[in-house]
């Protein structure tokens, strides 16, 4: 349904007097379009080259900054023993020592060993050195079936069990584009010996280095069907709404410079998009085209009497302090992100605030000189769409009074079991729960996930915890030392927190049982200096033994341990564990009381790093939702628009948090930036909601007249904007990640819900503080002029 320029078109409006200077720098604006565009046909090219180079590693490592203690211990760690990345092969068969099955997986093990920056270990891999080479012969097959049974050392590193036999891999990798290599690598090596066909049934890949790699395909994979799709969103919405291929052109050239700057910002500063990094383009994307649709909105509505040129500069004018404190509002709600400690959620905050500050220059100049190069059309010329929000404008208010209690009471009631969704009540319901484990953030449906999940019984974990010990000179290879180590290792293995525990002891026995001694750790004097004999004589050429011991001083020592933990509770229980099996262990051995202790490891520094996701943000939402205050208060004076500025938007974010809890999602990644994602963009359909509510009051209009002006004049750019907003974001919902896929879906119906309160709650609650009726009943001596309760 169209609107005719003919048609009544609501109330008449108030006095549209801008001032003078705005008047005069949108002329000017105008005037010099050819200038401007050719500025920015100058600048285009080497921003988009800057925006080419920006790279992506969607790492959850990538959460951690580089400057946290942990990290940083981490790092010394890694100088003294390796670094790498843990994975591990699991290849499963009714008989894994057949001689088939155990000469796939020979092949496989040796075209591991040939990769670089690979380095396998295996049950298979220790009797070969043993017994200086292995056949897959049935002579050596039942051999090797003997070596790995006779002893648990195997079956408790998770190298060999019930139906498998496993690969452990660690990988060299230090960046995005090695781990890929690599473990491209190690795919053609599976494809070349066999892949997961019989003899094996199956032969399952999993560890941190796949998830890695999983989300950085996966991400570049769907990105542009992200953008994509809400390029065909933006293509379809546009054209409904104005008509106009012209106006769509002037649209789509905006955005595209837009973004390009954007990108080409981060580019040029040398930055890289993490796994929460589409937040960035996207922002900046929905936050641009919903301004576009205030100003086109502004300037389709041309008065029959007034020029096109004329109505052009006056509907900048017009628009260009509620666009100016939207898109400001949008731009501190993500810089107070910089708040974080957590470099890509500071650096997603900085970059969605430059990006922002370079799109309001580009809309207020490179869209004024389009409309005009172009002759995008006004209602005069082309009808517009929407001619249902006549209607709406005259029957909203009061409709909005009559129900005026019930609205704004079951808004608060909505947000406050919203609040006890998130917060959760002590007693009765248990606060939302952030989910950090980053296997949770790939596809349930994926082999990955499967794989992962059906290994769990298996192997004694896939989350790896160094316990560092620090000593003196030669402290190491001491004797009582040694059997203090055993003790301690003895206190982990038997923790149900701890799913295996390998450390120095670990490889001596191992070395026993080679030698045919056992595997049992000796406990006699002279059996304990023999074997601190053995550690010192080998620690600097035994490259197993080496990654335990340090090879020059024997000063220092580490434990590996291997848990299903990947939550930060669990961590801190884990921690809790290792802590009190140690301090037994100094009590009985007074020979460990010269070690330090310090827990490191890229898995709970992780877990760590993303609980620590829930103050940071939730400081820097307290920072935005000041800021905004501060921004209203400056803006509108009015105290009434001051108290009930962020209630649309504080009412959608707390109630899209009791959606979570009842769909039974969790907190994560993604979804904990919703608050401030919402609160930032949502705050834009208030602004320019009060901004013409106090206009429509300029002349003494009544409250009802001032709400008609509202939404006729706003009313149906907050609609299509919302659409914006709620279509760019839904656009994640198409994605594979969960983490992304809910983002989408929650922030979406965040922003419908924020529009649901503009159109009912607010215009409710003014009627409230301003203590008033619909003019009509109204004696004529009130009528208008009410004065607010508040402010």
């Amino acid at each position: 349904m169209s609107i005719s320029p003919s048609t009544p078109k609501g109330p008449a409006n108030p006095s549209h007097d801008a001032p003078g200077w705005l008047v005069r720098l949108f002329s000017r604006i105008v005037a010099a379009r050819w200038i401007i565009i050719a500025l920015y046909a100058l600048v285009l090219p080497p921003a988009a080259w800057f925006a080419a180079r920006v790279q992506q590693d969607n790492a959850i490592e990538r959460l951690i900054a580089t400057s946290d203690t942990d990290y940083v211990e981490t790092r010394e760690f890694e100088k003294v023993f390796g670094a790498g990345e843990f994975a591990v092969l699991l290849a499963e068969a009714d008989d894994p020592f057949a001689p088939a099955v155990l000469e796939r997986f020979d092949k496989l093990e040796r075209a591991l060993k040939d990769i670089p920056r690979v380095e396998p270990n295996s049950a298979l891999s220790i009797f070969r050195r043993a017994k200086a080479g292995f056949d897959p012969t049935p002579e050596q097959s039942e051999a090797l079936r003997k070596f790995v049974t006779g002893t648990k050392l195997f079956q408790d590193q998770g190298l060999a069990g019930d139906g498998y036999l496993a690969i452990a891999l660690v990988l060299d990798v230090h960046s995005s584009e090695q781990r890929r290599e690599t473990l491209t690598a190690v795919r053609r090596a599976i494809e070349a010996t066999g892949g997961d066909g019989p003899p094996l049934k199956t032969l399952r890949q999993v560890g941190q280095p796949y998830v890695n790699i999983y989300l950085d395909e996966d991400m570049q994979k769907t990105g542009p069907t992200y953008f994509g799709l809400f390029a065909v969103f933006i293509i379809g919405l546009c054209l409904f709404l104005y008509r106009s291929a012209r106006t769509l052109a002037a649209f789509l050239i905006t955005l595209g410079v837009c973004i390009a700057l954007s990108m080409g910002y981060i580019g040029l500063t040398g930055g890289t998009l993490t796994i929460v990094s589409p937040m960035v383009p996207m922002t900046i994307l929905v936050t641009a085209t919903a301004t576009l649709v205030y100003l086109q909105s502004r300037f389709v509505e041309r008065p029959a009497d007034r020029g096109v040129d004329e109505h052009q500069v006056f509907s900048f004018a017009n628009k260009w302090l509620a666009c100016t404190a939207s898109i400001f509002a949008t731009a501190v709600g993500f810089a107070a992100l910089v708040v974080s400690s957590i470099q890509p959620i500071k650096q997603m905050g900085i970059w969605v605030a430059v990006g922002l500050g370079l799109t309001y220059v580009v809309i207020f100049t490179l869209f004024p000189a389009l409309q005009k190069i172009l002759k995008t059309p006004t209602a005069l010329e082309q009808k517009v769409a929407a001619a249902w929000f006549v209607r709406l404008t005259a029957a909203l208010p009061r409709w909005s009074y009559r129900y005026r209690w019930p609205l704004v009471l079951g808004s608060i009631a909505l947000s406050v079991a919203g609040g006890v969704a998130l917060f959760g009540l002590p007693g009765v319901v248990k606060p939302m729960r952030l989910l950090t484990d980053p296997v949770e953030y790939i596809n349930s449906g994926s082999r990955l996930y499967a794989d992962t999940k059906a290994i769990e019984s298996k192997l004694p974990g896939l989350s790896i915890t160094e316990v560092w010990l620090k000593g003196s000179v030669g402290s190491v290879s001491e004797p009582d030392a040694l059997k203090g180590f055993q003790a301690f290792h003895e206190g982990l293995v038997a923790d149900p927190e701890v799913g295996a525990a390998i450390g120095p002891t670990t490889i001596l026995r191992m070395m026993q049982y080679l030698g045919g001694a056992g595997d049992v750790f000796p406990t006699d004097a002279e059996a304990l200096d023999e074997l601190a004999g053995t550690l010192e004589s080998l620690a600097p050429v035994d490259p197993l033994l080496g990654r335990f011991v340090q090879k020059t001083g024997l000063g220092q020592t580490h434990f590996t341990i291997i848990s299903k933990a990947t939550e930060h509770e669990a961590f801190e229980r884990l921690q809790a564990s290792i802590d009190g099996h140690w301090k037994n262990a100094v009590e009985k051995n007074p020979a460990l009381k010269e070690f330090e202790l310090r827990t490191v490891g890229m898995a709970p520094l992780q877990a760590r790093v993303s609980q620590s996701l829930v103050p940071t943000l939730v400081e820097s939402f307290e920072l935005t939702v000041g800021i905004i205050f501060v921004t209203f208060l400056l803006v509108f004076r009015s105290g009434a628009a001051r108290l009930m500025a962020m209630i649309p938007s504080l009412f959608a974010i707390l109630v899209m948090f009791g959606v979570m809890r009842l769909s039974g999602m969790t907190l994560n990644v993604a979804t904990i930036l919703i608050a401030s994602t919402v609160l930032g963009t949502s705050e834009n359909d208030q602004i320019h909601f009060f901004y013409h509510f106090q206009e429509g009051r300029k002349d003494g209009a009544s409250v009802e007249k001032a709400l008609q002006h509202t939404l006729f004049v706003s009313g149906r750019a907050i609609f299509f904007a919302t659409l914006i907003n709620a279509g760019g974001f839904l656009a994640f919902g198409m994605a594979d990640l969960p983490p992304i896929r809910q983002f989408g879906i929650l922030s979406a119906v965040a922003f419908v819900l924020s529009m649901i309160a503009d159109f009912t709650a607010l215009p409710a609650a003014l009627w409230l503080v301003f203590r008033t009726k619909p003019d009509a009943e109204l004696p004529p001596a009130e009528q208008p002029g009410e004065t607010p309760a508040a402010g």
